[in-house]
């Protein structure tokens, strides 16, 4: 089965429409001023801004100029919103409604119930602002007052040991089968990924955790143990000669998984090539390629033979 642009928009806004009459209108936060023709779950819907905002048609349609799918929805589907905005509109009430972006990706997330056995992983991915070759000095990439969150330079392993990247880092916690999303954190690029490990399960306790070697520090291993939490990361060469055979081969398959989530979240999603000029456009716009991640993820699953027409 394959979806038309018509039928993902409506899905989408249906979707989006569910959740706001499920509670979710009481989530955000009242904007001053008479009240919009154009609803709030069409902004989260069909959102798009010449900066900051994405939302998850345009994610899930693989649309990568917010610009050319604000004409799209303007010119071929303004049937289905009469009412659209402006985009400058557009672009500063979705930000206002980057918070619900993330209330949506947790209400998509519930669909799936809990990991598998109890079992999920950890990673980080780059979140790259900028080419290293255009930093000079101090810039405007900063998050909120008091976070002591800054672009900085980073170490980009995939494409080899002396490849840099100049932003942020994307911290992971996903379900160890069906790589949904429950917890995830925009962090330095230089952090020592067991601290993003601790932060991912501060708040929300986990039985099971498969992470890299990165992650690997045996005084966080026995704060895991005394919260009940197993860890256990890929091996090194040493360990590699002592594993049994089927545990070597249970993490080889698993680390897969999560690699290829974050790949699909690159390559559908343009994970890396955002296109925000601010932390809070990152902020905003990450929120909203999770969200649709997260739905994406719970069509594909439900429905293996469903294809989305691009």
């Amino acid at each position: 089965m394959i979806l038309s642009m018509e039928e993902t928009l409506i899905t989408i806004y249906v979707e989006v429409d569910d959740w706001y009459r499920d509670g979710g209108a009481s989530q955000i936060p009242l904007r001053p001023g008479p009240k919009p023709s154009f609803t709030d779950p069409e902004v989260l819907t069909t959102g798009s801004s010449p900066v900051p905002a994405l939302a998850l048609a345009r994610e899930v349609l693989a649309r990568r100029s917010e610009r050319a799918f604000w004409r799209e929805v303007a010119t071929d589907w303004h049937h289905l919103f009469p009412d659209l905005p402006h985009r400058s509109e557009l672009h500063r009430r979705t930000r206002w409604l980057w918070g619900a972006l993330e209330q949506l990706r947790d209400y998509f997330a519930c669909r799936f119930g809990p990991p598998v056995e109890g079992w999920e992983q950890l990673d980080t991915t780059p979140l790259p602002v900028k080419h290293p070759s255009r930093v000079r000095g101090p810039d405007w990439w900063v998050g909120p007052p008091g976070s002591n969150l800054a672009a900085g330079f980073g170490l980009w392993a995939a494409k080899g040991k002396h490849a840099w990247f100049y932003g942020f880092r994307l911290g992971l916690r996903t379900g160890l089968l069906d790589q949904v999303p429950r917890v995830w954190s925009i962090v330095p690029a230089a952090v020592d990924e067991r601290e993003v490990g601790e932060d991912l399960v501060s708040e929300v306790p986990v039985a099971h955790l498969l992470a890299d070697r990165g992650f690997r520090s045996r005084r966080w291993e026995e704060v895991l143990q005394e919260r009940g939490t197993t860890l256990l990361t890929t091996p090194d060469r040493e360990q590699r000669r002592v594993w049994p055979e089927d545990l070597r081969r249970f993490v080889a398959n698993h680390r897969n998984r999560i690699e290829s989530g974050i790949g699909l979240l690159k390559d559908r999603f343009n994970l890396e090539r955002h296109g925000a000029k601010s932390f809070w456009g990152l902020l905003t716009r990450t929120a909203a390629k999770l969200a649709a991640y997260t739905l994406y993820r719970f069509w594909r699953l439900s429905n293996p033979a469903m294809q989305i027409a691009a």
